[in-house]
């Protein structure tokens, strides 16, 4: 019992230094503020295609069509985001929304729907307006 014990409390107490900080990027695109998560998951293709998004129009409107409001796209980590040289059925991008919080728990509650795999989707970019 005491053994079982203290290795909650180690595990609890190591949680924070085994988490991993994900990196940003943050560009400004027009009126748009798009901050990307470079998440560790993430291959050369799929950063290469995320920073792309994130630094041209055109193929900002092919994942987010309207630049109104908030949006925000999450993948699966175990999914990834692009297979065979198109975005997975997980990888979900929404719009439109009020405000970032919104866009991104609706980004991430439609990737949980789609995702066929046990980890928790996270977010590959958030979109606002910039300040």
């Amino acid at each position: 019992m005491q053994k079982t014990y203290l290795a909650a409390v180690f595990m609890l107490l190591a949680a924070p230094a085994l988490a991993q900080d994900i990196v940003t990027e943050t560009t400004t695109l027009g009126a748009s503020a798009i901050t990307l998560h470079v998440q560790p998951f993430l291959d050369a293709t799929e950063l290469a295609t995320l920073r792309l998004v994130a630094s041209n129009k055109d193929a900002l409107a092919l994942f987010v069509p309207n630049s109104q409001g908030f949006a925000a796209m999450a993948a699966a980590p175990e999914e990834g985001f692009i297979k065979d040289g198109a975005p997975v059925a997980s990888a979900k991008a929404l719009s439109d929304l009020p405000d970032a919080a919104a866009a991104a728990t609706a980004a991430l509650d439609a990737c949980n729907s789609a995702r066929s795999t046990t980890s928790p989707c996270v977010l590959l970019l958030e979109i606002g307006p910039k300040n």
